[in-house]
């Protein structure tokens, strides 16, 4: 297995697990949050949306985000800033963020991991060595920056799985 079959693997596998985490939830279940300082699973799902959108449209490809480009900031209704993504909310901008429907959120969603499977499909063994731009926390290649993502999006999915777990106990 290739490390484009390896990634496109596991992010068909955090598809499915974030599916089961998030089937059947009400609005109020997607909005609640377990402390004044806490994410909902709703904040939670459009962050982790955006940030694969981010890593893949902005850092790999360098273009627009399927945020921007598909206008899903406002069929979220959300400012069309490329770069928000929540990180650095402040306990008042969590709990004031507007969570869209959760219909809503999986289109986008969905949009974004087609772009994904596309740029992976292109992506030939040589490239996954070449920088990125900027190199930030994540590494400086291709194949550091790919390996971040799959982190980041399996921590969030956990949080979503948790927070679903002290909702609803063992029984989904």
């Amino acid at each position: 297995m290739n490390q484009n079959d390896f990634v496109l693997d596991n992010l068909d596998r955090i598809k499915r697990v974030l599916i089961e985490a998030i089937d059947s939830l009400t609005y109020e279940e997607l909005t609640w949050q377990p402390g004044a300082e806490a994410n909902s699973i709703g904040f939670i799902l459009w962050h982790l949306v955006r940030c694969e959108d981010t890593y893949i449209q902005s850092l790999i490809l360098q273009q627009p985000q399927v945020w921007v480009s598909g206008e899903w900031y406002q069929k979220l209704d959300l400012p069309d800033d490329p770069w928000d993504n929540g990180n650095d909310y402040t306990a008042e901008q969590v709990a004031g963020f507007p969570v869209p429907e959760l219909k809503d959120l999986l289109g986008y969603a969905e949009a974004v991991r087609v772009r994904t499977v596309a740029c992976l499909e292109e992506i030939t063994p040589d490239k996954l060595d070449e920088e990125i731009q900027p190199p930030k926390f994540w590494g400086n290649n291709l194949s550091k920056l790919l390996s971040y993502m799959l982190c980041e999006l399996t921590q969030h999915i956990g949080q979503i799985a948790y927070l679903r777990g002290l909702q609803r106990g063992l029984d989904k």
